[in-house]
């Protein structure tokens, strides 16, 4: 059972009245079927899906070998990659190697083009998950896409990998999703290329753990308008992605993302008196000996009526892969649909997914996991000419 997947298991209310239905999403919405997709993807390790499965220890041995002969059959292509820019990650030898970050893009062109043959697909999506990259300024190289292919050339520091990725995925005219926190697609330069070449886009940073229940619990305290003095994070995880955040440029990339939630949610503007001077504090430890299954508490400490202190308690015992691969599906799913709807730019309909989520210039994100959840189902009666009572399940 896909447990949770919007697209496999969620439903959407239409009609008003005695002509109101409720069906499920997947049933609803003209979405790519789930033996139609094809994958494919680049890697620093040249391990195929199946042993990178094993290495990773995520499944357990009878699902993991339930599909042992199609993992085996996926063998990544080599990739874009520069230690600079993740330095924890080391040991990778199936990387690409050219003259400048433009010539990486054609290479990853060309291997978006030979997969698209070899695979006879019609369409293609890319969604990235790749390690958090260190934190990198706004700079010249961003502002346009005349800038960025200049950057490209003159292998501009400021241009990372995940860059050229989202760079090679829409010359391509493909929809790319970014579920990581890096600064990738939501420069100005690739939001016009998007633009320009009628591409759909989304990100970023997947909304999985301990962000999934701040975007629960905080709604709840801006609800009954119970004060905030401080929001303590922290988590334990011992997996890739651990690794990685140990280094503190790639943990700042993260922290930015993680601490820019509640300021969404709980508008200090409005409400100064109850959340203008709170204090909120985010750590990640690597442990190895957890591995995949992160552990993740959070204290919260709040004020009621006469100011009186309260503390909520949170310890949120998780996997992250588990989580994140049923929004990984549903975004390949929603972001190709929104690109045969002929919709391009940013998507901030899929905000749900997200924990920093794109949304146009001038326009606030929205965090709140419930209005979120609203929006996106109000989208998808819209694509389908249909009409809801508001309520929504």
């Amino acid at each position: 059972m896909p447990v949770g997947s919007m697209t496999q298991l969620g439903t959407i209310r239409l009609g008003k009245g005695a002509a109101q239905r409720v069906p499920k999403i997947r049933d609803f919405m003209p979405l790519a079927r789930l033996s139609d997709l094809v994958f494919g993807g680049w890697d620093v390790f040249p391990d195929d899906c199946y042993a990178a499965a094993l290495k990773a220890g995520v499944l357990e041995d009878a699902h993991r070998d339930s599909v042992k002969d199609f993992l085996q059959k996926i063998r990544p292509m080599s990739a874009v990659f520069d230690p600079a820019y993740v330095p924890t990650l080391r040991g990778g030898t199936n990387i690409k190697s050219a003259a400048s970050k433009m010539d990486l893009a054609q290479c990853l062109v060309e291997d978006i083009e030979g997969f698209r043959s070899d695979s006879r697909v019609n369409r293609l999506v890319m969604i990235w998950c790749g390690s958090t990259e260190v934190w990198i300024e706004r700079a010249e190289a961003h502002q346009g896409i005349k800038e960025f292919e200049t950057g490209l050339r003159a292998n501009d520091p400021a241009i990372a990998p995940s860059m050229i990725y989202a760079y090679a995925a829409l010359k391509c005219h493909i929809p790319f999703v970014n579920a990581t926190p890096n600064l990738c697609i939501d420069i100005p330069a690739l939001v016009q290329l998007a633009e320009a070449n009628g591409v759909p886009v989304a990100g970023k940073d997947l909304k999985t753990g301990q962000t999934l229940v701040k975007t629960v619990l905080a709604p709840g305290l801006t609800a009954r308008l119970l004060g905030l003095r401080g929001w303590f994070s922290s988590n334990i995880l011992g997996n890739r992605d651990g690794q990685v955040l140990d280094d503190p440029g790639s943990f700042k990339t993260k922290e930015s993302v993680k601490l820019s939630v509640l300021e969404h949610i709980l508008e200090p503007e409005l409400y100064p008196e109850l959340y203008g001077n709170f204090h909120h504090a985010v750590r990640i430890n690597y442990y190895p000996p957890r591995g995949d299954n992160k552990e993740s508490w959070d204290s919260i400490d709040l004020t009621g009526w006469l100011n009186y202190p309260m503390q909520i308690k949170v310890n949120f015992l998780c996997r992250d892969s588990i989580l994140a691969a049923p929004l990984v599906l549903d975004l390949a799913l929603f972001i190709d649909l929104a690109h045969r709807a002929e919709m391009k730019g940013i998507q901030d309909w899929l905000s749900f997914y997200f924990k920093y989520p794109m949304s146009p210039p001038g326009v606030d994100p929205e965090n709140n996991l419930f209005i979120q959840l609203v929006r996106m189902k109000k989208m998808l009666r819209f694509l389908m000419n249909e009409e809801g009572d508001g309520i929504e399940t």
